[in-house]
This record gives C-alpha cells, sequence and structure tokens, in this order.
C-alpha cells in the first residue's frame, strides 16, 4: 500500500480549526496540503499542482474568488477543479461560486460525509479525464508514447532550448525493408518486431530529458535534451546495434528473423529564428540518406 501514489488536495482557509478538520477526515485517503491565505495557496498550487484545492470564500487578504482568477490565469493551475468551501448559504452566493467555474461548493459547518462524498466524486472525474489523456497519447500496439504525444514534448523541449540557450537533438528512425518482412512472416510477426523495436528504442532512452515514440507506422522517433551531434550520433548508433542485436524468433519455428534500422539524426541549438519544421525535415533527409547509402547506418544532417 506504501507504493500507492494518493491523489492531492491543497486546502486554503484563514481558519486553523478547518484545515486541521479536514486533514483530518480526508488525510487518510489523500495526500493533504494546507495554505492560510490566498497568496500561499497560489504559490503552493502552482509548486504543488494538487489534483484538487478546497478554497473558502471569505478570507481577510484575498477572496476565494480572487485566488480562483489567479490559478487561472497560470498555465500549471488553470485546470485543477476547486471546490468552494463557505459558510455563505443562500443560493446566490452558491450560482455565484459555480459561475466561476468551480466544480462544486460545500457549507460549513463540515458535514464529513458529505465533505468524503464530494471530494471522492470530483477525484474520480479527475482520474477518469487523466485515465483518457494517457490512453490518447500511446501507441497501442506498442504501449510506446505516439506521434500526438511527441510533438507535444517536441515542441516543449525545443521551447526549453531555445529559452536556455541549449542543444537539442533528433534522431528519426525507420526499420528496413519493414513491408518485404511483413510479405515474408506476415503482419503478427511484423507487429511482434515493433513491439520489440520500442521497448529497445524505450530502454536506451537513458536522462529524463530523452524522448521516444512511435512516429507512424515501422517509424519511431526520439528527442534528446541537452545534445549536441557528436552526443546524439553516439546514442543513435547505441539504438541501431541494439535492436540490430534482438532475436526476435519466428513463431511455431527456430527461425530468427533479423531486423536492422536506419537512424537520420540532426542537432542544433536554437534560436527564436529557428524553424522547428525544418529541423525535424533535416532528421527526415539525414535518414533518407541512411537508408539510400545501405541502411542498417546512421547519418548525421549534413554529413
Amino acid at each position: 500500500m506504501d507504493d500507492i501514489v494518493k491523489n492531492s488536495i491543497l486546502v486554503v482557509d484563514d481558519e486553523k480549526a478547518n484545515l486541521v478538520f479536514l486533514t483530518r477526515v480526508l488525510g487518510e485517503k489523500y495526500a493533504i496540503y494546507t495554505a492560510k491565505d490566498g497568496a500561499s495557496g497560489i504559490r503552493k498550487a502552482a509548486e504543488l499542482v494538487p489534483d484538487l484545492i478546497m478554497l473558502d470564500i471569505l478570507m481577510p487578504d484575498m477572496s476565494g474568488y480572487d485566488v480562483l482568477n489567479e490559478l487561472k490565469k497560470q498555465d500549471a493551475t488553470r485546470d485543477i477543479p476547486v471546490i468552494f468551501i463557505t459558510a455563505m448559504s443562500s443560493d446566490d452566493e452558491e450560482e455565484k461560486a459555480l459561475s466561476y467555474n468551480a466544480v462544486d461548493y460545500i457549507n460549513k459547518p463540515f458535514k464529513p460525509n458529505v465533505v468524503k462524498l464530494r471530494v471522492r466524486n470530483q477525484i474520480r472525474i479527475v482520474n477518469q479525464v487523466r485515465t483518457i489523456e494517457r490512453l490518447s497519447m500511446t501507441d497501442q500496439l506498442t504501449e510506446i508514447p505516439n506521434r500526438r504525444s511527441f510533438d507535444s514534448r517536441l515542441t516543449m523541449e525545443w521551447r526549453r532550448a531555445i529559452r536556455e540557450k541549449k542543444y537539442i537533438s533528433l534522431l528519426m528512425l525507420d526499420v528496413d525493408k519493414f513491408k518485404a518482412y511483413n510479405d515474408t512472416y506476415g503482419h503478427q510477426q511484423g507487429d511482434n518486431v515493433l513491439r520489440a523495436v520500442a521497448k529497445s528504442l524505450e530502454q536506451d532512452m537513458m536522462r529524463p530529458g530523452d524522448f521516444a515514440a512511435r512516429w507512424g507506422g515501422e517509424e519511431f522517433a526520439a528527442v534528446l535534451a541537452c545534445t549536441d551531434l557528436n552526443g546524439a550520433m553516439q546514442v543513435a548508433e547505441r539504438i541501431r546495434a541494439n535492436i540490430e542485436a534482438l532475436r526476435i524468433t519466428v513463431p511455431g519455428t527456430s527461425d530468427v528473423a533479423p531486423v536492422t534500422i536506419s537512424i537520420g539524426v540532426e542537432s542544433m541549438m536554437p534560436d527564436q529564428n529557428s524553424s522547428l519544421d525544418l529541423f525535424i525535415s533535416a532528421a527526415d533527409n539525414a535518414l533518407y540518406a541512411a537508408k539510400k547509402a545501405g541502411r542498417n547506418r546512421v547519418c548525421g544532417a549534413g554529413k
């Protein structure tokens, strides 16, 4: 049970008794963080990015409405669901709270079972949405990130490279003669190859800034943050050699169906005038050069 990551909740309330009560009621099932005022609540929300925020409306420095407005302005916190907690119980106040896009509204004094159920309902929605998002970003066949996921990550790493004035490298990979492989061994065996290549590729992503995905068909891609061309070429050669060494047997036989890949590599330190599309095209052209030169090799852009 200790290995299970709990959903997290940030409670923002200027009354210590309320913080203590909600921590006691919810703390067994969720990781609870607290803040005593709006300003610290905003800071903690950006730092912790909790799954849910429970936010008091009446606070001395900033109202809950003001806090929620600030949360909606920040990329990191704008999508965190917020439950307003308040002693105000009129229909007008509840309507106002919900008009600020709060997901729910809980009256004080708190009823423990009501609090638990309403929080459970919102956490369940959060988890369902995350599951759907994760599935939409995963390639179903290989179970590694898909093209959509890769495009998002590449854009993020590209912007970071510009901001931090660091190198970024892109690897485009293609399984050699895959159509002929499918024609010889069948599509089921072809699927086995794609899974094996994907697993091997992921194992070669050794740093937090390394990210690999299935680009489409028999093509894969990898982005290496903070990596120049020499470093990227070394990683690419390791990937190529590891895939060449795979022993993928043909079901029902003792035959080993050899698999190789070709890899194109591009690396640069981009600036605001650099084009991400041209960066991708350069890696793709390098891949074409590797295949034209005989396959089962690595080619760097411009080499």
